[in-house]
């Protein structure tokens, strides 16, 4: 007769380890700003998604599954463009120039 005995929380962990381990899993961390989050969590409940390392997943391969040439324009990062008003260039290159004679010597 064969006695089965509860595992404890040491032998439960050890054997996830092992598991991930043979299956090659490593953890990556990933630090976010709040609008970020927020737009992970949008997504997650767009697709009614619970675990947020199931949605980068699947994120992941989605994107992956694009191809280079549909996936690249969505990793470029979001450039701000400034743009002055002439007005606003005008009161620049006057205060530009006062402050230049201001600090001119004699």
């Amino acid at each position: 007769m064969v006695t089965l005995m509860a595992m404890n929380q040491k032998q439960r962990d050890d054997r996830t380890a092992e598991k991930r381990r043979k299956a090659g899993e490593e953890e990556l961390r990933l630090r976010v700003r709040p609008g970020t989050k927020q737009a992970l969590a949008e997504l997650m409940a767009w697709a009614e998604i619970e675990e947020q390392g199931e949605a980068l997943t699947l994120m992941i391969h989605h994107l992956h599954g694009l191809g280079p040439e549909r996936a690249l324009p969505l990793l470029e990062v979001p450039r701000h463009e400034i743009t002055v008003s002439p007005v606003v260039a005008r009161k620049l290159d006057l205060a530009l120039s006062a402050r230049g004679v201001a600090d001119m010597p004699g």
